[in-house]
């Protein structure tokens, strides 16, 4: 069995990676196109460019915008399923469980879920496996090379080293080692650099040659181009699977190299002399530079050569170009943070911790057991006053809560059976303040009152967690929707209608195999039929308008829920009877009928978990 440790987060972590390679992509794309700009500029500017870009992939933008969102106030949303403003009517039955379960629709996909997740992962690690494995064995090469190394106390080798050092800056001495191989002069280490010199070459140099070679070392060193191209390799092992990054790689390697050379003719070497350094160099050295090292003879040769005699003087970068510059790297740093601040984190307003202020509460409340024969469900929200008749504390709790009552976990067995009559009043001066405010906040309000009227009660104490759960997404058909958009005005006089008898938009009944709607949006579709089948489904048709529902299919054992919109329905006197059991799934219907369908995948649930609670006691 796959573990669902490793692959539950899936269905959240692939946007994300998504998300974060085509942002790197674009900044990658971006700082070439800025190197153009740039190109007659010294080359660190360009090296500098690119690598930005590199450093970006190990960067996600998504962490600057963590950043904002908690500098900014956290605000408070209302959950989007809270039902004080609707009437719960359930046919119940005594056998029935409280959710009707309905099985996936088998035609979803051949593959397993969880297979796709693991053949990428296994790709991937092979992939990242085989580059490290890659460095491994070039490191190693280098390594065993600097064991048959002997240090260099003495000699012009060592003058000159020290002397260029003093020009370039550098505090810390390098250690110099005579290589009894054919390696090419190269800086190895990052931290306590080492420049190996192969034995015989200073016999091939004269002075001149020499310095020139040794001052290109000392700059790889003053650039810390060994910690650069570490990062860079980092980066290659990641990423493997991009191509861009192994062009990058060598995009840093010219400019790297360049920036050098212009740093050793800025020196004073001349640029026949270095040009010539440089090819004695490669003449002596039979081996190809390697990666760990920062030599002399890296990046186009040719190209190097050619820039050495010809471009020895790089234009300074001018007023104009350096404003240009600071304005991209603020603007790449400051507009993730914006946008977190602009997007400041959510908190659930059922999250008693999220304030310190003590709870809004009812001011009288009262609680009985409902013993009678009647299994129906009914919660009605009047002005100041909260009626609910043969609920499970189960139900109160999803509802104060915000989510469905599959989401609420653990707690004795009663909670889920017992059922209670509330009727709870609040003060006429919080019906007063509760009237001021606007809809949402009222809800967030009312929501915190039945949280409070648990605690104090029940005795209620729950815990927040989130998991990687089976969902499904609603989403529109291949052959489009097929609803009927509500016409506006319309009273629908043969309507739902709710207590007052006038039918309300956004009033919606299910019963056995059949789901009827007026004026109601595809979120109160979604949230009807998750707490049907037992599973959050998240409303990602994109439709925006509101559409007259009548939706018929075969039901499952158990289902007998009724549920109005804003108002509520009466109980019907007439209730329809099921289709015939060979009528089409809901899963069919929903496509045939609606156009729409449900796509099963797995993604993150809220959970309320209960910690504590306790029967009240009668008044």
């Amino acid at each position: 069995m796959t573990s669902n440790l490793l692959f539950a987060p899936w269905t959240t972590l692939a946007p994300a990676i998504g998300n974060h390679l085509w942002q790197s992509t674009l900044c990658l794309v971006m700082a070439g196109l800025l190197t153009l700009v740039f190109r007659k500029n010294y080359a660190r500017v360009r090296y500098g460019l690119w690598l930005a870009a590199s450093i970006k992939f190990l960067i996600p933008f998504s962490l600057l915008i963590i950043l904002g969102s908690n500098l900014a106030k956290p605000h408070v949303i209302v959950p989007a399923n809270t039902g004080f403003f609707s009437v719960m009517q359930e046919a119940g039955q005594p056998f029935a469980p409280p959710v009707a379960h309905i099985p996936s629709p088998v035609a979803f996909s051949a593959t397993p879920p969880d297979v796709l997740p693991a053949i990428l992962a296994a790709i991937w690690f092979g992939g990242f496996a085989a580059v490290l494995i890659l460095w491994f064995i070039r490191w190693r090469r280098i390594s065993s090379a600097l064991r048959r190394t002997e240090p260099l106390r003495e000699g012009r080798e060592v003058d000159a080293l020290r002397r260029l050092e003093r020009l370039a800056g550098i505090r810390k001495l390098i250690e110099l080692v005579s290589s009894p191989g054919t390696l090419e002069p190269g800086i190895f280490g990052i931290f306590k650099p080492v420049l190996i010199w192969p034995q015989g070459i200073s016999q091939h140099l004269n002075d001149a040659h020499l310095e020139a070679i040794l001052a290109h070392e000392i700059w790889h060193v003053r650039r810390r181009d060994n910690l650069a191209s570490s990062i860079h390799m980092l980066v290659e092992a990641i990423f493997w699977f991009h191509p861009l990054v192994w062009w990058l790689g060598s995009q840093l390697v010219e400019e790297r190299e360049r920036a050098c050379d212009e740093e050793v003719l800025m020196l004073g070497s001349k640029p026949n002399i270095y040009a010539e350094s440089i090819l004695k160099t490669c003449e002596f050295c039979v081996e190809s530079p390697l990666a760990c090292v920062s030599g002399v003879t890296g990046a186009d040769l040719k190209k190097r050569i050619v820039h050495i005699m010809t471009e020895r003087v790089a234009n300074q970068l001018g007023l104009a170009r350096k404003l240009l510059l600071t304005a991209i790297g603020i603007a790449v740093i400051t507009v993730p943070i914006v946008f977190g601040l602009m997007n400041p984190p959510q908190t659930h307003a059922q999250a008693p911790a999220a304030t310190s202020a003590p709870l809004p509460s009812f001011e009288v409340a009262s609680i009985k057991p409902n013993r009678s024969a009647d299994l129906s469900r009914r919660i009605m929200f009047l002005p100041g006053r909260l009626n609910a008749t043969g609920i499970t504390v189960k139900l109160l709790i999803s509802m104060a809560y915000g989510v469905k009552e599959f989401q609420v976990s653990g707690g004795p067995g009663w909670i889920n059976s017992d059922r209670f009559d509330v009727d709870a009043k609040m003060a006429d001066s919080e019906l007063e303040s509760l009237n001021k405010l606007p809809p949402d906040q009222r809800n967030v309000r009312m929501s915190l009152m039945v949280q409070s009227l648990l605690a104090d009660r029940f005795q209620l104490k729950v815990s927040h967690a989130t998991k990687d759960l089976p969902v499904y997404a609603l989403v529109v058909a291949k052959n489009g929707p097929k609803l009927h958009e509500a016409k506006p005005g319309d009273t629908y006089p043969n309507g739902i209608k709710g207590p007052d008898g006038v039918a309300h938009p956004g009033m919606m009944r299910m019963g056995p195999g059949q789901l009827t709607g007026q004026a109601v949006q595809m979120g109160q579709v979604a949230m009807l039929l998750s707490q049907m089948l037992g599973r959050n489904i998240l409303d990602q048709t994109g439709l925006k308008g509101q559409y007259d529902i009548n939706l018929q299919w075969t039901p499952d054992v158990g289902e007998g829920m009724m549920v109005g919109g804003p108002g509520g329905p009466k109980p019907p006197t007439d209730n329809p009877a099921p289709p015939e059991s060979t009528g089409p799934s809901i899963y069919t219907a929903l496509q045939e009928q609606l156009g729409l369908k449900l796509d099963s995948s797995k993604g993150p649930v809220e959970i309320i978990a209960v910690d504590h609670v306790e029967p009240p006691s009668e008044n």
